[in-house]
């Protein structure tokens, strides 16, 4: 199963676009918040299941704050993380993750892109598609591929 996870289009829609055209065909979009509005447009676009969290600047949504759910088997925790204070480090996330028997934990919020791969658990951020913070501010997101044996691989990528 092709697994697009993005994060913090903050209602500019222009590079989501060209994302998913670029990674069609896939089976589920995961957005980890700061939608600001569209979600509906988000849906459509994907034409797949898709699973949206409220970020810090989704004001009066009424998107859920955190979302669990399987893929293949495997344990999928999704935050914007915000309230773990991720802009000062991962470990309360990494925590909450854990204590929720989670295998792979999403989160978004800093506009910057990581992925840490461990024994036990697998924190991404698939950073910004439209306002990026990392060195070069590339816009960014991550594909990941889970086979029905649940083992899964995961690809940071830029736009141009």
């Amino acid at each position: 199963m092709k697994v697009l996870i993005v994060s913090d289009t903050h209602k500019s829609h222009r590079n989501l676009e060209k994302i998913i055209e670029r990674e069609q065909p896939f089976q589920m979009l995961i957005h980890l918040g700061d939608v600001e509005g569209g979600e509906d447009y988000i849906e459509a676009l994907a034409d797949c299941p898709v699973h949206i969290v409220r970020g810090n600047n989704d004001f009066f949504s009424e998107l859920p704050g955190e979302q669990e759910f399987f893929i293949e088997g495997r344990h999928i925790f999704a935050t914007h993380g915000h309230y773990y204070g991720v802009s000062m480090g991962e470990e309360r996330l990494k925590a909450e993750a854990r204590g929720r028997g989670a295998d792979i934990v999403m989160y978004g919020h800093t506009h910057r892109p990581s992925l840490t791969v461990e024994d036990d658990l697998v924190t991404l951020n698939p950073g910004s598609v439209s306002y990026p913070r990392q060195d070069g501010r590339k816009p960014s997101y991550i594909v990941m591929n889970v086979d029905g044996q649940g083992n899964a691989e995961f690809e940071l990528l830029y736009l141009n």
